[in-house]
């Protein structure tokens, strides 16, 4: 019998890790046979950014998936990754949603539920703990781990004899940022065996350089089962090889049993499938040593470049990382894995761009005044005061965050069928989790999931179209609004993607135009309401028109992943000039405090589509240079605002191509004048902007 039990996460966290979690179900389900000979403990293959990646990138039902799965691999159990309370999400649900969730995961396939909870608080896991066990599966908890000066080997032990206490099956030791270090492996496990009878399992990332040895070390020290990734799945921000583990312990009283040769053919496999998202490779797999001191996972870390860039503040990513150990101090050591990695990175930023903490995130708010439950010790007691104000709250909440959370499963039921969903306690679940973004899954899913190779595949220049068919992608501009536009079909029907909602289109007689886009509300006079960061506008607080004072909330934008909250600069009657929806720049325009409207937005047209999220400019004036794009790639963002004078040399915006970000110059001194929005996918020498 193998000594050491193998977890194989090419189909969960490899790709999660090096593909932005963009591995489609039709690239996995080919090796499910061999995958299930192999012989390993678990393989890892839902959960996490999964589910919100398969409905929000490839068109795919993630339910779908798991029974897919389930049926290929019959031997094997699947493991997911489970975020106790929050689920897959990044919020707490009510308890029944989370019953409900177990349940139907349970059913539908998964074998193993992994349970973690970002700030290590046992309360937030036990609701998930106790349904998986009523499940009849496997329950595994894990202990999210963390390199401070108030976490040590003691407590983390003390932890999992919680975890045992629950009824948990076995002990994972989850090191998201590849902070374990071999010996403090050995002693760690060690510390966790004699406290639990329990098996112990080592989850690592590869990302610092340590995985391996510390693998290694670990299973010396008595773990019976670690994480692992297919050769042509591994290292950079994944993990340890799998051959190269089943290897290193053939011959020993170790050795895992596994044929080395099945796993090159799987091997072989993974890295012809790998092609198929060239465009998603980072440049970066090596070892990254900046995340020894910073913490931040490998993924977080890139996240926080790409987002700086997006503010003009690419400069600042040093300021950034000696920022992050001190918001993590502030707040309370928190375990740095997801959300709270997400909340105390943006965190930072914020303070590097803004100062310290003149502007506070909502969910940093939340995470200091105990919305996300215990943290590991006290925060910043100034931090907490300033959350609390914000919070509106007198006292920091020392309960169970979930026990202030009604029931929800009836209303959200209801909310599902409302939104286009089928009735299903799957579908009901998939809005619970993400709504929004489930809304658009319903009404697209009958198109079925994306093609990998030809969607993130890197692309060849193309050769002169020389078919008259129409199908294809295309960025279409109308009066200078863009339309992300995708048609297939032949004849006189066809199937045309608009900004994401799809119509079928019959051809025939011409017909009367549609009318016109609705104009923007344009506002003179009064103070001008501004965005403190790039992102997208979530909802109104306050109502159009309403009577507001200085530093009242007026509307909420998402950035990073964050809530932030906007005030109002002084008092007087509230006037908003951008829909919610709109992707907007940091200091643009969102309304003004005290002026007048000199043009309002008609009602829009049915059923013409939405136009992709307003940008400042308007249709092209006669004359000027053309700014064209050099490469196929999305417009991120503008570097200067509308009508700015610049240089030839000036950076006026950014394209991203191939996950590489492009500053785009204006070629020629003058006013710019934007004829492409951020967000926009542009093609090479698509007019993004003239320069007058």
């Amino acid at each position: 019998m193998a000594k050491v039990g193998i977890s194989e996460l090419a189909i969960r966290d490899a790709h999660q890790s090096l593909h932005a979690t963009r591995m489609t179900t039709a690239d996995m389900l080919p090796i499910c046979d061999k995958l299930d000979k192999v012989g390993y403990k678990y393989v890892e293959g839902w959960g996490g950014a999964t589910y919100d990646s398969c409905i929000r990138f490839l068109n795919e039902d993630p339910w779908d998936r798991l029974r897919k799965l389930h049926a290929a691999m019959p031997n094997t159990k699947i493991m997911m990754l489970l975020r106790a309370q929050n689920l897959l999400g990044y919020k707490h649900y009510a308890d029944d949603v989370v019953d409900k969730f177990v349940e139907t995961a349970a059913k539908n396939g998964i074998g193993c539920f992994r349970i973690f909870d970002a700030c290590n608080d046992p309360r937030n896991m036990e609701r998930a703990t106790k349904a998986a066990k009523k499940s009849g599966v496997d329950v595994q908890m894990a202990i999210s781990y963390a390199v401070t000066p108030f976490h040590t080997n003691e407590k983390y032990a003390e932890l999992a004899k919680t975890y045992a206490d629950f009824g948990a099956d076995s002990i994972c030791i989850k090191d998201m940022s590849g902070l374990l270090k071999p010996y403090e492996a050995y002693d760690l496990v060690k510390a966790i065996k004699a406290k639990v009878d329990l098996p112990v399992e080592i989850h690592s990332h590869a990302t610092t350089g340590l995985s391996v040895a510390s693998l290694l070390k670990g299973i010396e020290a008595g773990a019976d089962i670690v994480d692992t990734a297919i050769s042509s799945m591994s290292m950079g921000t994944s993990h340890s090889p799998t051959e190269t583990i089943v290897e290193m312990l053939k011959g020993t009283e170790y050795d895992t049993d596994l044929d080395t040769k099945l796993l090159l053919e799987i091997a072989a496999y993974f890295r012809e499938v790998r092609k198929h998202y060239s465009s998603l490779e980072s440049a970066f797999l090596g070892a990254d040593t900046r995340i020894l001191l910073s913490q931040v996972p490998g993924g977080m870390l890139s996240n926080l470049e790409s987002q700086l860039k997006q503010m003009g503040a690419g400069d600042k990513m040093d300021a950034v990382l000696e920022e992050l150990p001190k918001v993590h101090k502030d707040a309370g050591y928190v375990p740095l894995v997801t959300p709270t990695s997400q909340i105390v990175g943006t965190q930072a930023v914020f303070n590097v761009i803004q100062g310290r903490y003149k502007m506070m995130t909502a969910d940093f708010a939340n995470l200091v005044t105990g919305k996300f439950g215990a943290l590991p010790t006290a925060a910043n007691p100034d931090v907490v005061a300033q959350g609390l104000a914000q919070n509106k709250m007198t006292e920091v909440m020392t309960c169970r965050p979930a026990d202030k959370i009604e029931p929800e499963w009836d209303k959200m039921v209801e909310a599902s069928k409302a939104a286009g969903g089928n009735g299903s306690d799957e579908d009901v679940l998939t809005y619970a989790m993400f709504p929004q973004v489930a809304e658009k899954f319903f009404k697209t899913r009958a198109n079925g999931p994306v093609d990998a190779a030809s969607t993130f595949a890197k692309k060849e220049a193309p050769a002169e179209v020389k078919s008259s068919s129409a199908n294809g992608s295309y960025t279409v501009n109308v009066n200078g609004t863009a339309y992300n536009v995708t048609a297939s079909g032949s004849g006189d029907t066809m199937s045309v993607n608009v900004n994401g909602k799809a119509y079928n289109v019959s051809f025939g007689a011409a017909g009367a135009a549609p009318a016109a886009a609705p104009a923007a509300t344009v506002v003179t006079g009064g103070e001008d309401i501004k965005s403190p960061v790039a992102g997208t506008v979530l909802r109104y607080v306050a109502q159009e028109g309403a009577q507001v004072k200085k530093g009242d909330t007026v509307l909420m934008i998402e950035s990073m992943k964050m809530e932030l909250e906007v005030k109002a600069p002084c008092d007087g009657k509230i006037t908003f000039t951008v829909q919610t929806g709109t992707q907007v720049q940091a200091d643009q325009k969102l309304g003004s405090i005290g002026g007048a409207v000199v043009q309002a937005a008609p009602a829009p047209v049915a059923p013409a589509p939405a136009a992709a999220p307003a940008a400042p400019a308007a249709a092209a004036p006669a004359g000027g240079k053309n700014v064209e794009a050099p490469v196929a790639g999305t417009l991120l963002k503008y570097v200067v605002s509308e009508g700015a004078s610049v240089s030839a040399d000036t950076t006026i915006l950014l394209v991203e191509s191939m996950k590489m970000e492009l500053e785009i110059k204006a070629g020629n001194a003058g006013k710019v004048h934007f004829v492409a929005q951020p967000g926009t996918q542009i093609s090479a020498g698509t007019v993004v902007a003239t320069i007058q």
